[in-house]
Parts: structure tokens; sequence; C-alpha cells
């Protein structure tokens, strides 16, 4: 049976070390997306220049908390299987990140559909999830500080992490809707603009 376990406790840090592999990639992508972004749009507002680089600092504390956490497991934790159970706090932080990202990000584009559609309805409801997510996550947060075991933390919070994702995904599937059937509806205006 303890064969068993250890065997899914190293997959599991397997995957957890692909998919954090996988985020300092795409991390990469986005500080190269960043530069360019700041060198040929020099004319863009303060504003907009203000929400790319606090984006892109806050993916920065995320980057380096998730890759601290893949230390704690793989080079500090080494030798020890039960440590794999452990959640280390820099985890937990990395959630709150996700959720100050992924609030501003939906804000932003929430408000964009304001700007294009001219209505509040659908803005107010994307603002709405989004800061219900930004909430959740921050409960994740602060029960993942005090959690010592991720079988614990799953038990407790497993509802709360599911309903953050689900409305991520409602917000983002409204968000896109919405904005592709604007601009669907716009596209013989700006044609003759």
């Amino acid at each position: 049976m303890e064969d068993i376990f250890l065997s899914v406790l190293t997959w599991r840090s397997g995957a957890y070390e692909i998919g954090v592999l996988g985020s300092c990639v795409l991390f990469g992508v986005l500080t190269a997306q960043c530069y360019v972004y700041f060198t040929r749009f020099p004319d863009d507002s303060a504003k907009i220049k203000a929400l790319v680089g606090f984006v892109w600092l806050c993916e920065t504390a995320d980057a380096i908390c998730i890759t601290a956490a893949l230390y704690s497991y793989t080079v500090m934790w080494y030798g020890d299987p039960e440590s794999l159970l452990r959640t280390p706090s820099t985890l937990a932080t990395s959630i709150f990140f996700h959720g100050v990202i992924s609030c501003s990000v939906q804000g932003f584009f929430a408000f964009r559909i304001y700007i294009v559609s001219k209505k509040l309805y659908i803005p107010c409801v994307c603002w709405m999830l989004g800061f219900l997510r930004f909430l959740g996550d921050t409960g994740l947060f602060a029960t993942g500080l005090r959690t010592t075991l991720l079988n614990s933390y799953y038990a407790q919070q497993g509802w709360l992490i599911t309903a953050t994702w689900s409305l991520s995904v409602a917000n983002d599937v409204l968000i896109a809707v919405t904005l592709a059937s604007l601009l669907y509806r716009q596209r013989s205006i700006a044609h003759t603009r």
C-alpha cells in the first residue's frame, strides 16, 4: 500500500514540475509581448500602460511563487515523500496573484465591452463575477497560509476552488461571446470608418 501511495505522490510532483516549466515558458512569452507593447505603442494612455505593467509585475510574482514552491518540493524536501503532502506558503500566495491578475484583465475587457456597447448591464455582471472570483481566491489564499497539508486543504476548500474556477470560466465566456457579437454587429461600420 505504501508503494502505491509513494507512486501517486511522485506522479503529482512530476505533473506539477511540468506545469511550472510550461508556465515559465509562457511567462517568457508574456515578457516579450510586454516589451513589444511598450516599444511599439508609446502613445497609449498612461492608464493602459500602468495596467500592462501591473499585470506583468503580478505575473512575475506568481512565477516566483510557483517556482519557489517547486524548489521546496524538489530540493528542500528531497528524499522525504511525505513532504509532497505539505503546502508551501508560496503556493498559497500564487493563488492570490491569480485572483488579482484575473480580476484586472477581466475588468479591463468588461470596460472595453462598455466602450463598444455604451451599455452597463453586461460589464456590471462581468465586474461582479471578477470581484467574486477575487474574493474566492483571497479566501483560498488565507486558508492556504494556515493549512499545512494538501489533503486537508482540498477537503476543506475543494468547493471554493471549483467555484472560483467556474466563476472565471463563466466570466471569460461571457466576455468572449459579448465582444465577438458586438464586433460582428459593427463590422460594416468599422469598414466605412
